[in-house]
C-alpha cells in the first residue's frame, strides 16, 4: 500500500510525561516525532493526538505540544485509540482511510490501535523510527507483529517523501529541510 496526502491521517499516540523519558532511543524518537508532525502540518495531513490517562501519566511532552497548536488532545483510558468514542468520531469526520501511527508504547497502545484500525478496514502504516517501547525487544516484537498483521512499516523520511511523490511538490524544499 502507498500512503498519500489525500487519504492519510497522522495519529500521535501517548507521548507523555515520565513514560516518554523511559523509551528506548528516546532522543531519536523525539526528533523523528517532531519531524513527522512538522511534515504533516506542512503538507496538510490531519493529525489526531491521543493521551493515555493523562492524570496518571502526565501531559504530552512539550517538544510536541508546541507543534500541535490548534489541535486538542483526545484523552483516553483504553490502550487502543479505537476504544475511545471521541477518537472514533474524530477519525470518521476526517473521511480518510489511511492511518499513519507514531508514538508509544509500540507493543501496547500503538499495536492495539493498529490492530483495531486494520479490523475496521483502514490501511495502516507505522513509522518505525517514530515509535518506541521501554525495551528494544518490545519495539521489535511489536513491529514484527504489526507487519505480520498487514500493517505497512515505514520510516520518517520514507513517509514524507512518499506523501510528496515528486521533487516538484510545492512543499518539497520545506519538507526536505526537515530530514537533511
Amino acid at each position: 500500500m502507498r500512503m498519500n496526502i489525500e487519504n492519510s491521517i497522522l495519529i500521535l499516540i501517548d507521548v507523555q510525561g515520565k513514560l516518554a523519558q523511559l523509551m528506548y532511543d528516546r532522543e531519536r524518537l523525539f526528533a523523528n516525532l517532531q519531524i513527522v508532525v512538522k511534515g504533516a502540518r506542512i503538507l496538510g495531513v490531519p493529525i489526531l493526538w491521543c493521551q493515555q490517562n493523562p492524570r496518571a501519566l502526565g501531559p504530552t511532552i512539550s517538544e510536541l505540544t508546541g507543534l500541535l497548536e490548534g489541535i486538542s488532545p483526545i484523552d483516553k483510558m483504553s490502550f487502543s485509540c479505537c476504544g475511545d468514542m471521541a477518537f472514533q468520531d474524530a477519525l470518521l469526520k476526517t473521511g480518510r482511510n489511511q492511518a499513519v501511527l507514531c508514538g508509544i508504547e509500540s507493543h501496547v497502545c500503538v499495536y492495539q490501535t493498529a490492530a483495531d484500525l486494520r479490523i475496521k478496514g483502514y490501511d495502516v502504516a507505522v513509522v518505525a523510527d517514530a515509535v518506541s517501547s521501554r525495551t528494544a525487544e518490545n519495539k521489535q516484537t511489536a513491529l514484527s507483529r504489526m507487519q505480520s498483521e498487514g500493517v505497512c512499516v515505514t520510516s520518517t523520511e520514507m513517509l514524507l517523501f512518499e506523501w510528496m511523490r515528486t521533487a516538484t511538490h510545492a512543499q518539497f524544499k520545506e519538507v526536505a529541510r526537515l530530514v537533511r
